[in-house]
């Protein structure tokens, strides 16, 4: 019995294979931002610094709110109340307590982000930490990159098959980077972010930040192989 040359694992002289790689890499401007914010507060005993803390955490979540659709998630993550012993003595004897609340705010206005951060950094021991720049794991940049690395590849394959005197005949098998075996594909450095800090301040009235979003590069890798007409050598 025969098999046909397209399912056998490698080619032959008279159907030969050629195996290839096509990537593509990419610019677009970010879609969404992210920032972290985090509510302090502390007090000589746990009752106090919990009411600062739910006063203060309930005034960012009204402020976040307040922007209504620009704000398309927001998070409450990790709380913490924490005694702060005294260094000196002995015996454990509280000298205050710490109070945390961490938030995560995903806005896809920037003109609104810059002037939400600079409104949360004036309220009272309020951190602020990011923007975090991303895509939406649906943006059509995505598969502009998956088909821009196919058509590389179907580009290479048809260069390496006219060096030969061939020509591409038929596409055996397309995949993934990492599908054909159990390694994870490890994302080339690209997801970029950029981060600031901002602690509460006293003044009233900051003006908004100007944030200028940073580019996003998308990588896209796949593995083709096809089969051509017999070489003219």
């Amino acid at each position: 019995m025969t098999q046909d040359a397209s399912h056998q694992p490698y080619g032959t002289p008279e159907v030969p294979r050629v195996a290839v790689r096509g990537e593509a890499r990419i610019e677009v401007d970010p879609e969404i931002a992210r920032i972290g914010i985090t509510v302090s507060a502390r007090g000589t005993d746990r009752r106090t610094a919990l009411e600062d803390l739910t006063r203060r955490n309930n005034a960012v979540l009204d402020l976040i709110k307040s922007y209504g659709d620009p704000v398309e998630k927001l998070e409450t993550g990790a709380f913490s109340i924490s005694p702060e012993l005294t260094r000196h003595g002995r015996g454990e004897r509280i000298r205050a307590y710490h109070g945390r609340v961490h938030l995560t705010a995903e806005l896809n206005d920037f003109t609104a982000l810059g002037e939400l951060t600079t409104r949360l950094a004036d309220l009272e021991l309020t951190q602020i930490d990011g923007p975090w720049w991303a895509l939406r794991p649906t943006s059509p940049a995505h598969g502009q990159a998956r088909r821009q690395a196919v058509l590389e590849a179907v580009q290479r394959a048809r260069e390496y098959a006219e060096a030969l005197g061939a020509r591409l005949a038929a596409l055996v098998e397309l995949a993934d980077l990492g599908a054909e075996n159990t390694a994870p594909f490890q994302g080339a450095p690209g997801a970029a972010m950029r981060t600031m800090a901002f602690s509460g301040s006293e003044d009233a009235g900051a003006p908004p930040l100007d944030l200028e979003p940073q580019r996003q590069t998308i990588y896209a890798q796949v593995n083709a192989r096809f089969t051509m007409t017999p070489p003219q050598l």
